[in-house]
This record gives C-alpha cells, sequence and structure tokens, in this order.
C-alpha cells in the first residue's frame, strides 16, 4: 500500500505543482472502505487557486485515468478518492508477506542514520513502581519501530543514581541496616529504609543535615560513601535487569547521572566561555527570559550542580559518541519545561544538532488514593501488577481450554502482553488512572483480543496440515495469477487485504509521530476484520481454489499480527 500512496504522490504532484511530501502529508484514510483507499482534500488547493475545493476535485478526477494500480479516481464534494485495483494488490501483496515472513514490514529508510532513545530511566534503591511502565514500554516499542525502518537504534537507561537521596540512604543504612536482609531482597529493602528515613526526620530533623553531610562526602569521594553507593546501585541494577528481562526489553547504556560527573565542569566553562551563564546571588544561572522561558539554575550558590547540568553534560556526549540523527527523550510531560530549557541552552552554546533533539512527553498514571509517592511508601509495584496479570491470565486459560499444554508459557504471554498493550493502545500524552479491573480487562481492545485471533489462525493451519493442505502449493501453482481473476472478492475479504495492506504505513506512522499507540490501533483493527472474515467466510470447507486463497490470506494475517505484536513488545501465542 505504501508503493501504491507513493504512486498516487507523485501523480498529484504533477497535476498540481505541490511536492510529493506534502501531498503524502495531506492524504487521508476515508472513514467508510466505500470511499476508496485514499482521500485527496482540495482545500489547500482552493485557498491558493482562489476556487471551491469540490470544482478543483472534479477536474482533477477526470484528469486521471485508470491504471494498472488505480482501478478509478472520484471526486466526492471537496475529497478526490483514490480506490486500488484490488486483484492486482491482492496478488502481490499477499506473496510478498508469505515470502518475507517475520521480515515483512521492514525497510531501509533510516539506513545510515542513528537514533538515540533515553527511556526508562529508574531510581536506584527504588523499586519498578507501575509509574515507570510508561517510559519504559513506549520507549522499548520505539526502538523497535526505528530498528525495523533501518536506523541504527541505542537504547540509553539514564539511572537515578545521583543526588541527595543517596545521603539519605547512607544515614538509614548506618543507622538502621542490615546487611543479610540487603542481599536477600535489595531495591525492596533499601526503599523501606528511605520511607523509614523520612518517618523519623519529621520527629528528628538533625537527620537531614547529617544525610547531606553524606551525600558531600559522596560527592568528595570518601570511601565508606563510595562503597555504599557502589554497592546500593550494582544490587538495584541486577534487579532492575532481571525485570526488563522478564519483560523482553534491552539497553545498549546503563550509564546514569554519576557517569557524567567528571563532564560537568567543563560543561558550566563552556556555558561561561560563551557567556551564557551569569552569577545571581552566589549561584550561576542561564538567563533564558529573552526566549519567553524562566532562568535555568545551572550551578547552586554552594557548587552543587543539578540535573539539568547532568543533562547537558549527557546530550553533548551522546552527540560526540553517536552522531545521531534524532536523540529522543521519552520523558513525562512533568518535564516539558525542562526540556525546552535543556534543547535551548544546546542551541545557545551553537550546537546545531539541538533541533534534533526531541522531547517525547507521555501522561501520569494516576491512583484513586492519589498520586504515586516514594517517600510516604504509597507505590504499586509493576512486578505485583504482571504477577497478578499472569495470575488471571493462568485462571482464564485454564478455564476455557484445561487440555492446553505449557498452559504456564501461555499465560505469561498473555499476561505480559495485557499489560503493556494496555498502556501502549493510549495516546501517550493522556494520563491514565490506574485501576485493577481496566489493566487486567481481556476483552475488548486488549493484546488477548489481538492474539486470540492470532491463536485461531494457527489452528485453522494445523487442522489444514492434517488433511494434507499446505500453502506452498499455491505459490508453486502460480497463484499470483490466479488471484487476479477474482478470489477473494467478498466484503469481508477485501477489507482483510486492504486493512493488511496499511500495516507498512501505520508502522511509519507510529515512528514518525512518535506514537505506538497508532500501531496498537492497528492491530486491533486487524484482529477485527479477521473475526469478520472468519465468521462470515469459511475457510477448510471452501472449494479448492478458494479455500488455498483464504489459506494464503489468513497466513498473511498471521504474519502480521505476529510482527506488530513483535513491534510492540509482545509476543503471539499459537494457542491460547
Amino acid at each position: 500500500m505504501l508503493a501504491f500512496k507513493e504512486e498516487i504522490c507523485y501523480l498529484l504532484s504533477s497535476l498540481t505543482g505541490m511536492d510529493p511530501g506534502e501531498v503524502a502529508f495531506s492524504l487521508e484514510i476515508p472513514p467508510e472502505p466505500g470511499l476508496g483507499e485514499y482521500a485527496f482534500p482540495c482545500y489547500g488547493l482552493a485557498r491558493s487557486q482562489k476556487r471551491p475545493p469540490h470544482i478543483i476535485a472534479a477536474e482533477l478526477a477526470a484528469k486521471i485515468k485508470p491504471a494498472e494500480y488505480l482501478e478509478k479516481v472520484q471526486s466526492a464534494g471537496p475529497y478526490l478518492n483514490f480506490y486500488v485495483h484490488r486483484p492486482y494488490l491482492f496478488s502481490r501483496l499477499l506473496p510478498e508477506i508469505t515470502r518475507l515472513g517475520p521480515e515483512y514490514g521492514r525497510n531501509g529508510e533510516g539506513q545510515g542514520q542513528t537514533v538515540v532513545i533515553d527511556y526508562s530511566a529508574p531510581n536506584i534503591a527504588k523499586p519498578f513502581g507501575i509509574g515507570h511502565l510508561r517510559s519504559t514500554v513506549i520507549g522499548s516499542a520505539l526502538y523497535r519501530l526505528y530498528s525495523i525502518m533501518g536506523y541504527r537504534v541505542v537504547g540509553v537507561n539514564h539511572l537515578g543514581d545521583w543526588g541527595t537521596q543517596f545521603g539519605k540512604l547512607i544515614v538509614a543504612y548506618k543507622r538502621w541496616g542490615d546487611g543479610s536482609r540487603l542481599e536477600e531482597d535489595p531495591v525492596h529493602y533499601l526503599y523501606n529504609l528511605y520511607v523509614l528515613f523520612h518517618k523519623e526526620a519529621e520527629i528528628n530533623p538533625e537527620l537531614e543535615e547529617e544525610a547531606r553531610l553524606w551525600f558531600r562526602n559522596l560527592e568528595m569521594n570518601e570511601a565508606e560513601a563510595v562503597q555504599l553507593w557502589e554497592r546500593f546501585r550494582a544490587l538495584s541494577l541486577e534487579e532492575f535487569k532481571r525485570l526488563y528481562s522478564f519483560l523482553g526489553i534491552r539497553f545498549d547504556s546503563y550509564q546514569g547521572e554519576s557517569f557524567y560527573n567528571p563532564l560537568l565542569e567543563g560543561t558550566i566553562g563552556l556555558a561561561v566561555e560563551k557567556g551564557l551563564a551569569k552569577e545571581s546571588q552566589g549561584a550561576l544561572i542561564a538567563d533564558l527570559e529573552p526566549y519567553g522561558l524562566p532562568p535555568c539554575l545551572l550551578r547552586k550558590k554552594d557548587g552543587a550542580t543539578l540535573y539539568i547540568t547532568r543533562d547537558l553534560a549527557a546530550a553533548i556526549y551522546r552527540y560526540e559518541q553517536y552522531r545521531f540523527h534524532k536523540l529522543l527523550y521519552v520523558v513525562g510531560a512533568e518535564q516539558t519545561l525542562h526540556f525546552k530549557q535543556l534543547f535551548k541552552i544546546l542551541e545557545l552554546l551553537g550546537y546545531s544538532w539541538a533541533q534534533d533533539c526531541v522531547h517525547i512527553p507521555f501522561g501520569l498514571i494516576h491512583f484513586k488514593e492519589g498520586r504515586m509517592s516514594t517517600r510516604e511508601g504509597r507505590v504499586v509495584f509493576l512486578e505485583d501488577v504482571l504477577n497478578r496479570a499472569l495470575d488471571l491470565a493462568h485462571n482464564i486459560i485454564r478455564e476455557k481450554n484445561p487440555d492446553l499444554l505449557h498452559k504456564e508459557n501461555a499465560a505469561r504471554m498473555v499476561g505480559l502482553g495485557a499489560v503493556i498493550f494496555g498502556d501502549l493502545i493510549n495516546d501517550r500524552i493522556k494520563d491514565i488512572e490506574f485501576d485493577w479491573d481496566k489493566v487486567l480487562d481481556f476483552s475488548g481492545e486488549t493484546a488477548p483480543y489481538v492474539q486470540y485471533a492470532h491463536a485461531r489462525i494457527c489452528s485453522i493451519f494445523r487442522k489444514a496440515a492434517q488433511e494434507g493442505e499446505e500453502v506452498s502449493l499455491a505459490l508453486e501453482h502460480n497463484f499470483p495469477a490466479l488471484l487476479e481473476t477474482g478470489f477473494l472478492s467478498s466484503p469481508e475479504e477485501e477489507q482483510l487485504v486492504i486493512t493488511l495492506a496499511r500495516f507498512g504505513e501505520q508502522v511509519r506512522r507510529a515512528a514518525q509521530d512518535y506514537r505506538p499507540s497508532y500501531l496498537a490501533r492497528y492491530l486491533v483493527d486487524l484482529a477485527r476484520d479477521f473475526n469478520k472474515f472468519y465468521h462470515n467466510c469459511p475457510v477448510l470447507t471452501a472449494d479448492q481454489n478458494l479455500r488455498r486463497a483464504r489459506l494464503l490470506l489468513i497466513k498473511g494475517v498471521r504474519v502480521v499480527l505476529h510482527n506488530g505484536l513483535a513491534l510492540l513488545g509482545i509476543e503471539a501465542p499459537e494457542e491460547m
């Protein structure tokens, strides 16, 4: 379908004088199948030509003749609707999907270019809460999307492994810590110590000053402070990696905030040299008010640096290391001002690549009892959510398919998929209210709905194999020519192929707009179209040629469901 769209873009470009990219941006998918595969609104041309858009649409329709790939073009008011020649599309698309299999959807658009993605970034010594889910799964999906488009992708986990909280942890551990308990369950134990520190500090405020002194010792590389910090960091990272492995998520770098400590003086020196950094009441600031932003604190009057100072050093380091085409920060919408200041400072420092830095904001996860707080100890742990999802999936599978082998593996795929998909199908910019029932709902627009469509197709192929039918036979007998003769002509079949053909386009849109939700919703649509086909178009009981055509069609659906779910970090079970 991408090739079809490109043909339309060049055709309209030759007739209107518009740039093909501008045409591509304007093309829409009609709201109803009967209105064609693409629609071109003529409002923009109407403004430039000062003529009614419906007149322009009618004139263009009269100029465009049917082609090998193009069945017809019709004007509909101010729109120009394009209809693909269905047999032509079917005879090329379905064999291509079958031939490429797991590689279907891959393209070389980003060849030779690097995209660096900063995502997840949990805090050392604090458990992985459900609030970390969004950055982790959105970033991971973008990693896969850009990879399939041919980019070299570098996933960076910018760990929160520095700051005054480590002074608090050191105080808490020295006062109340137990080494054996730390080794047994390091992250949760450190988290409980952190919560205990804040409770005790309300009674004994001197603890805050003691914590500041210990963090100062850490900054001065005092041996005991460094040893404790390294121990906390190593144990936490080991626990994080275990959870990432369970989720199927990878990173190429775990360079956290502490990694950039040696680079901070050079970064601040550059800001001073460029005349950007100015002293204000003993502190060092970047005055951004001329650019519509508040002043940005780079260094406190006591010499302590801030998060944005480390982000400046990190961005410069990443460009020098990777020469990126884009640097993406998958960080909550709360940090929008922070990134506006960061990118503006980079620009003022003379880095032309600052325009290639992109903040990808997302909404918060809210809780019925209020916002999540690690200080007060009110947090929903992600691992608890995952375990509960797996338990529920196992119960449902045991009830619906008691004879299924490998129930545990199927439950893992379904349970993890439900949680990941439940996040990704939402537009990332919207807030999500965390609700057990919604997260673990196994009906409707969910991963299990999509996964079940995949499993149902696998079941059909198992039965076909028992009857001696192989889809490969269809290809060996010049099946593309057979498709052109009019098989797969029912409304359900035609719609299913058209939806299949949009896969590459949805992958590109999801990557370009940084919205994996586009792909998630597409997979729901594909599963829904398959289910309509399944209930109205029998496969194994059809005549031989039609049976083979339909087997080839659903094989294409199986491949795209599998590949699409994989891009979101979700497995596709063959049985459920």
